[in-house]
């Protein structure tokens, strides 16, 4: 399961690429694009001011991507896993737990992680085809860092769930890129605030899940939901429908107060609440792709992108416990 620092960690990188993303738009646009190469493929024109910026920029992408790697790896390794015991390297079995969620959550974060990074690339004038390499694979290859000294930690171990879910979501996004040049499928995020009546429960979502409101929808699983959200047009461009509409289908779990089982350790003794049914629930919904919205201003187009990751509050219809149910607004 990624703990609060991962995913702190994670999100740092986030904001560092979500950054050069930024810098990629508002940058001067000197450089230009030719479709005269025998593959008809984008290339840069060979003009020496073009070459110039080129150059330039790829050593900037280069340097930051490696620079903000190599810090949230050194940083992660001794806030994190310097407060724990290392051991010989080991596995540990994590399939399962938390419904899965965490699972999903992994191809989550290799999607939009080989995403936001393929978009630096793209910045530097990388062709599309080796933007996409480097993108997926420099997410896969830090996301296993990441797994190895789980693997080297006492509390933890080299998950290999973990491993194939970051190789599902690098797959999804690449496989797209190579096959169609574009995403007609995305994996996107919702999540709100859950709040309980039961004090028991209450109290122990807060000591597991944190009180504030940020720091609950990053980790309380029983709140969120990931889509695959697929572009109508994309598939039919004859339909009669906006080019930004969407279809989405939804994974969530709730009731989950436990890896495993809604039983905990408290001052008073252990906690069994048996009387508690975990669930899955599947949702289908409309959605928005935010890229396919028309534009002609920058910070519009950076705004966009980053928020195609999230999916929008639309109406649902819901499957859980083998009962369907519907929503006006679900996020």
């Amino acid at each position: 399961m990624y703990n609060n620092m991962k995913l702190i960690t994670i999100l740092f990188i986030y904001l560092f690429l979500i950054a050069q993303v930024g810098m990629g738009q508002t940058a001067d646009s000197s450089m230009k694009i030719t479709t005269a190469n025998t593959k008809n493929e984008p290339g840069l024109d060979t003009s020496v001011s073009s070459k110039t910026n080129f150059k330039k920029r790829l050593r900037l992408v280069t340097s930051l991507q490696g620079l903000g790697y190599g810090a949230s790896m050194i940083g992660l390794n001794k806030i994190w896993y310097a407060d724990y015991p290392k051991s010989s390297f080991h596995y540990y079995n994590d399939a399962g737990e938390w419904l899965d969620m965490d699972k999903v959550g992994h191809a989550f974060t290799a999607y939009n992680l080989s995403r936001l990074s393929y978009r630096t690339w793209e910045w530097a004038g990388v062709n599309h085809k080796k933007a996409v390499l480097l993108a997926g694979f420099s997410g896969l290859a830090y996301q296993t860092v990441i797994e190895t000294l789980d693997g080297y930690s006492t509390q933890w171990g080299w998950s290999w769930s973990d491993i194939g879910s970051n190789t599902i979501g690098v797959g999804l996004w690449m496989g797209q890129e190579l096959l169609w040049k574009k995403q007609r499928v995305r994996l996107k995020l919702s999540a709100h605030y859950n709040k309980y009546t039961d004090k028991q429960l209450q109290d122990r979502t807060n000591q597991f899940f944190g009180s504030v409101f940020t720091e609950r929808l990053f980790k309380d699983y029983n709140a969120q939901t990931y889509w695959l959200s697929a572009n109508l047009h994309d598939f039919n461009n004859q339909l009669p429908v906006p080019k930004w509409l969407n279809i989405a289908v939804g994974y969530g779990a709730d009731n989950m107060f436990g890896g495993y089982g809604n039983s905990w350790p408290s001052p008073n003794g252990d906690i069994v609440r048996n009387d508690i049914k975990r669930y899955q629930q599947w949702y289908l919904s409309l959605d928005v792709d935010f890229e396919k919205i028309p534009t002609r201003k920058k910070w519009v187009k950076s705004l966009f992108f980053v928020l195609n990751a999230i999916k929008f509050p639309a109406p649902t219809l819901m499957l859980c416990n083998g009962k369907w149910s519907s929503q006006w607004l679900y996020y």
